[in-house]
């Protein structure tokens, strides 16, 4: 995922990523997320990876993105995208097990499961840690992805997880 705070430049996180590998495009300006995405889906040409662009269907589309990630707010549009744009990939973020469940009945192919570990991100907020975590990916119908705090220290201790998403894991010092 990008992240304008912690990667600014997140390019050559994204040219290190191994095929098959999906970016999430996120910034909180408009004029910054489109710059950035429309850079990620150029590089994106010569290698194997899906992009998503969070929370902006219209410019996803004219990209020619993979998706869209939505927030957990958003987990109800879930549904018209899927009708309109059957081909795509739409995630969304879920902080609790109810909003696992409710992404699965709105269409969604996955859903970033966050935070589990304690995390830059989100300073303070509670972790669902490893066990709580593995009990929500054993419960619900669609993919599950672990994000926040997730590091290669730690990832090994997750189960039941379809994969891991990062930010901080990223970053050039770590």
């Amino acid at each position: 995922m990008t992240d304008d705070a912690r990667l600014p430049d997140p390019l050559p996180a994204v040219r290190a990523l191994p095929a098959g590998s999906m970016v999430i495009v996120r910034a909180r300006d408009d004029a910054r997320r489109a710059q950035l995405a429309r850079q990620i889906v150029a590089l994106n040409r010569k290698r194997a990876l899906k992009i998503l662009v969070a929370g902006d269907a219209v410019l996803a589309a004219r990209l020619g993105a993979d998706g869209v990630h939505l927030a957990e707010a958003e987990l109800p549009l879930g549904a018209r995208l899927r009708a309109r744009h059957p081909h795509w990939l739409i995630t969304a973020a879920a902080h609790h097990a109810r909003s696992v469940m409710r992404a699965h009945t709105f269409g969604l192919d996955a859903v970033l499961l966050s935070p589990v570990f304690p995390t830059e991100s989100h300073r303070g907020a509670p972790a669902l840690g490893i066990f709580r975590c593995a009990a929500i990916a054993r419960a619900a119908r669609l993919p599950v992805y672990a994000l926040g705090g997730v590091d290669a220290r730690n990832a090994v201790a997750l189960t039941a997880v379809t994969g891991i998403a990062a930010i901080g894991a990223l970053q050039p010092h770590r």
